[in-house]
């Protein structure tokens, strides 16, 4: 099964663990092809008409090649350049919108109808995953669009978890403070293209529907929403598209939940939604995003990258590129310099670690691979003396999902790692010992050797 392969399951297949057990035991054999589920199975034992898409951001290289980027490594810098010049949406008339060729309003709005999947044990219950949560500042009518978890509670019912600090909780507060409901809208399924804008880190207030035209290269096709008209745009060629209200100040219980740290996150209140209308496709996929899997880690870490590069450039000219690995979950960052000048490389860390989300930043040569554990470990055993090389800052916004955190915690400590080689002085050899390595051509040959045993079988021992 290649990398870029589909696996359709055709038998009937439970929404609750059993899926994203097959995520989990496909990742086990490091396979990540895209998953599509034609049959699933509701908790009631009823199959869904919506079949569910899954994997479909498991590898950087698929994403990337999604993107129109031949090499994944090239992410950081030609995401960013494609966000500075965001393009506004076009709206489109709803006959012209394939997401309202089907609009259910009332007691027609189902979610249970919706095939959304419980994923972990311990979760409460289905979970919309892929959900892109869409509010609107009321000041400036700008939106604001990212994926947050939704707890789907009952018919027209889902709890809601915007992260205290996030633009779309900052729109649901200004609402509740003029004694209003939040209207809000949730969007599911899109080309990765839309999907990756759509999780850009911007500014406030700044529209992720812009961004998305600036990946595109084109304006967003939009339209009104249902409920909200105007004031509320959604993607006409999304697959999904949740309507409804937050009312004011209406919490409930949200969670446990399996996030993307790895582990079971507490419970919390969370606002709730009260939902009024679904629309979609004739024939709409539903696509669940594996929570701690690398199938959501990926084009999250990948937007990461983007606005790193584009805050540490700012103060590090040298910065070559910038990759935030699934192994560090959303918390470690790893820097690429080329020939920094003294103190760029650290000028560089302590720009990183002021996004929430880092909580280490390592900086390497260019003859580091980024991308390859190994020789990011092997950096760090040959070029660091931590007393010089590392330095920590504390008092620092963090994520508060972190589960290294004491409880009660409002700000976290970070560590800057400095592991590039010292300059060199005018044209003399670098001030470290030289990698050990085989001759280009040995190597070329060696790989030639391996290449005719892998055609023609190995040879038995």
């Amino acid at each position: 099964m290649s990398e870029q392969a589909v696996f359709s399951v055709r038998a009937p297949i439970s929404t609750t663990h059993a899926i994203t057990a097959l995520q989990y035991a496909l990742q086990e054999k490091k396979r990540a092809p895209v998953i599509v589920i034609e049959k699933p199975v509701l908790p009631t034992g009823r199959g869904s008409a919506l079949p569910v898409v899954c994997n479909l951001t498991a590898s950087r290289r698929l994403t990337a090649a999604a993107l129109g980027i031949d090499d994944h490594r090239a992410f950081a810098r030609s995401h960013a350049e494609a966000l500075s010049a965001p393009l506004a949406p076009r709206k489109v008339p709803r006959a012209d919108a394939p997401v309202q060729e089907i609009i259910l309003e009332g007691k027609e709005a189902n979610l249970l109808d919706l095939p959304a999947l419980t994923q972990h044990v311990g979760d409460p219950g289905p979970y919309l995953t892929a959900a892109h949560a869409t509010t609107y500042d009321p000041d400036t009518l700008i939106d604001n669009v990212a994926i947050q978890r939704c707890w789907v509670k009952g018919a027209a019912l889902m709890s809601y978890f915007p992260y205290p600090v996030s633009h779309n909780a900052r729109n649901m507060r200004k609402f509740w403070q003029r004694g209003e409901d939040c209207p809000i809208a949730f969007w599911i399924g899109h080309h990765p293209l839309v999907l990756m804008g759509a999780q850009a880190k911007l500014g406030y207030p700044e529209s992720h529907l812009a961004a998305v035209g600036g990946l595109l290269g084109a304006p967003l096709r939009v339209v009104p929403s249902v409920t909200h008209g105007e004031r509320l745009l959604v993607p006409a060629d999304a697959e999904i598209v949740i309507e409804g209200w937050v009312p004011q100040d209406t919490f409930g219980p949200d969670g446990p939940f399996g996030e993307y740290t790895g582990t079971l996150g507490p419970q919390v209140l969370a606002p709730l939604v009260r939902v009024t209308c679904l629309t979609r496709r004739q024939n709409a996929l539903y696509h669940d995003y594996g929570s701690g899997l690398n199938d959501m880690l990926v084009p999250d870490n990948m937007a990461m990258e983007a606005k790193l590069y584009a805050m540490v450039k700012q103060v590090a000219p040298s910065l070559n590129t910038v990759h935030v690995p699934v192994s560090g979950r959303r918390f470690h960052a790893y820097l690429q310099f080329g020939a920094p000048a003294p103190g760029e490389a650290r000028a560089g860390l302590t720009a990183a670690l002021a996004y929430r989300r880092v909580k280490t930043a390592i900086a390497v040569d260019t003859d580091i691979d980024l991308f390859d554990e190994t020789d990011m470990l092997w950096a760090l055993a040959t070029r660091v003396q931590w007393d010089r090389d590392s330095f920590g800052v504390s008092g620092l916004s963090g994520s508060m999902l972190d589960p290294s955190l004491p409880k009660g915690a409002r700000t976290t400590s970070k560590l800057a790692i400095d592991a590039t080689l010292p300059p060199r002085r005018g044209r003399g050899p670098s001030p470290s010992l030289p990698r050990a390595r085989v001759p280009a051509r040995a190597l070329k040959e060696a790989r030639t050797l391996l290449q005719g045993f892998e055609q023609g079988g190995w040879p038995r021992e």
